[in-house]
This record gives structure tokens, C-alpha cells and sequence, in this order.
């Protein structure tokens, strides 16, 4: 059996190691794609939410404002039934 010389062996792992490396690249292209969709749909969530947000705030404000006409009306409902002392 040849023995083979350290430069030869090392030769041997640089290219295995080649391999590898080149594989983790192609890796890393997949990972920066998925990253690349993932950034994309966080925006489009983030734009949903938002626009849910401003539907419920207008929701709220009609609410405010048939709550604020209620009492209104209950408050001249109640003033007409009680008449003011005057003060003499």
C-alpha cells in the first residue's frame, strides 16, 4: 500500500470540505428566500391589522356617538318631566 503524501490528504479534505461549503451555500440561498417570504407576509399582516385597527376605532367613535345621543335625549326626556323651580 502507497502512502500517500500530507499534501495529497490535505488536497483530499480541502475538496470534501468544498463540497460542504457549497452545499451550505445553496442552503443559505433557500433560508434567504424563505426569510425574503416571510418579510413579505409579516408586512401584509401588519397592513391587515392596521386597516382592523381603523375599522374597529370607527366602530367605536359610532358607538361613542349613539351612547353621547342617548343621554341626550334621556337628559331632555328628564328635564321636560321636571320642571325648574324658579327662584323668586
Amino acid at each position: 500500500m502507497a502512502t500517500r503524501s500530507e499534501s495529497e490528504v490535505i488536497a483530499q479534505q480541502v475538496s470534501t470540505l468544498n463540497g460542504r461549503v457549497a452545499d451550505v451555500e445553496t442552503r443559505l440561498a433557500e433560508v434567504d428566500k424563505v426569510i425574503d417570504r416571510l418579510e413579505g407576509a409579516a408586512l401584509t399582516t401588519s397592513r391587515a391589522m392596521q386597516e382592523i385597527s381603523h375599522h374597529w376605532d370607527a366602530v367605536y367613535e359610532a358607538m361613542r356617538r349613539v351612547e353621547e345621543s342617548d343621554v341626550g335625549q334621556l337628559r331632555g326626556d328628564w328635564d321636560s318631566s321636571h320642571p325648574r323651580k324658579r327662584k323668586a
